[in-house]
């Protein structure tokens, strides 16, 4: 099988010939090509060839778009923050939407308008050239929770849940017919699954979450397999108190960070769906041994059982030990599924 097939595989619940492994890398693949991550962020030419540099380096099953939260919002004309050796950040002083009322006035931008979108369309487009069919494809889009924040700022829109609900309704679904466009242009440029990051969520309670925002997300899956693409679902956090409610929109791919048990992820999800993750990045991945890391993942593996996906809790941090990921590839390629 090469890495296309053999997570498609798993997603589908059909055999495997080794576990699948995705980690998700974006400073560290930046690193492995030699080039600063703010080219990395830029340039979907860069960005590509890191990844599939990386992906062929350390035996990865998938190549992904990835590459920080503020395109969406960069396009909306939020302020922004560029730096040369780090990610992108949105400058929350300055939201674009600390006037609520500038939402009435706010467009939905062209994900094929030239701006940061355009450029992971383009990535997407370029991975289909360079690997289409070897590796799967991930794209990248925003949660309602996660982009509603980069545009409103996160204190407020934590504070606006109780002050103004019908505007965060407004604004979330803004947000899930922007994202929709925005995944329709990289489904069509190529990609295989479309990664959905809402990590802001993991900082809401469950109450919030299932009135405000797992509904969105549910439209927002819904939709996205309505255009013929699996979902990936990444909230980063503490997600303990939202564990059943992400269960139940669906997603082929759930990852699970590291504070949070994946035998807590399968008992509240069921036996069916595919889980990732979910090693400690710094203290497990980074700071470990391949003895130690071997070990740990095993753990993961026992506790997620066969529908499990090898990968970190969130992002590889950039000064990993190349050995430490090698031994993630060597217990994805040798365990027994």
């Amino acid at each position: 099988m090469n890495g296309r097939e053999r997570i498609l595989a798993m997603l589908a619940g059909r055999p495997v010939d080794c576990l699948p492994q995705m980690p998700i890398t974006m400073m560290f693949a930046a690193d492995q090509l030699g080039v600063a991550y703010g080219k990395y962020a830029a340039d979907h030419r860069v960005l590509v060839e890191a990844q599939i540099l990386t992906a062929e380096r350390f035996d990865f099953d998938y190549v992904s778009c990835i590459s920080d939260p503020a395109r969406e919002a960069a396009d909306c004309g939020a302020a922004i923050q560029y730096f040369d050796n780090q990610p992108p950040a949105i400058d929350e002083s300055r939201a674009r939407l600390a006037d609520k009322g500038a939402l009435a006035r706010l467009e939905i931008p062209d994900p094929l308008g030239g701006g940061r979108m355009h450029d992971r369309v383009r990535a997407a487009a370029l991975f289909q050239q360079r690997v289409g069919g070897q590796k799967l494809i991930e794209g990248w889009i925003e949660g309602p929770c996660a982009e509603a924040a980069d545009l409103r700022g996160i204190n407020a829109l934590m504070t606006d849940f109780f002050d103004d609900p019908t505007f965060v309704r407004d604004l979330f679904d803004f947000v899930l017919k922007m994202e929709l466009r925005f995944a329709r242009a990289q489904i069509e440029a190529g990609i295989d699954i479309m990664g959905i990051g809402d990590a802001a969520a993991s900082l809401v309670g469950p109450k919030i979450y299932q009135e405000f925002v797992l509904p969105v997300e549910k439209q927002m899956v819904d939709a996205l397999h309505e255009m013929g693409t699996k979902v990936r679902l990444h909230i980063c956090g503490n997600i303990g108190r939202i564990l059943s409610g992400m269960g139940s929109l669906g997603c082929e791919m759930v990852d699970v960070d590291y504070v949070v048990p994946l035998r807590q992820a399968r008992e509240a999800m069921g036996p069916q769906q595919v889980l990732a993750g979910n090693l400690n990045p710094v203290a497990v991945l980074r700071g470990g041994t391949p003895e130690s890391i071997a070990a740990a993942v095993a753990e993961c593996h026992r506790q997620a059982g066969p529908r499990y996906i090898v990968a970190a809790g969130c992002e590889v941090p950039r000064d990993t030990p190349p050995q430490n990921l090698l031994a993630l590839r060597d217990y994805a390629r040798q365990a027994t599924v």
